[in-house]
């Protein structure tokens, strides 16, 4: 069984910052992409940051520059360092991550339970 959990969200004035972090744990035999997704409220889920297993990175054009994902392989861990929040940056953020459990299985994506985002104008 694997778990993404996911922390750090929170509520946050208009320019301010926030740290996600995610750890995912249990029988994982190896990692590919992690990353985060947001959905807003009406909206669709849509992909915020991306990270592999090299460390290559790739950012929605709403977030660049303002977004860091980093990784940490030997800890199962990805954060998103959130700079100069924007209002429309509101949103539940979901952790993701492409992994194999058994070098039998093929990958599949697991999610977090979400975190929610909210900045304030």
């Amino acid at each position: 069984q694997v778990q993404l959990v996911e922390s750090g969200g929170g509520s946050v004035q208009a320019g301010g910052s926030l740290r996600l972090s995610c750890t995912a744990s249990g029988s994982i035999f190896w990692i590919n992409d992690m990353g985060w997704y947001r959905q807003a409220p009406g909206k669709q889920r849509e992909l915020v940051a991306v990270i592999s297993s090299g460390g290559s990175s790739n950012y929605a054009e709403s977030v660049k520059g303002r977004f860091t994902i980093s990784r940490d392989n030997a800890k199962n861990t990805i954060d998103l360092q959130m700079n100069s929040l924007k209002p429309e940056d509101t949103a539940v953020y979901y952790c993701n991550a492409r992994l194999r459990i058994s070098v039998f299985r093929s990958e599949n994506d697991y999610w977090g339970q979400g975190t929610q985002v909210t900045v304030s104008s």
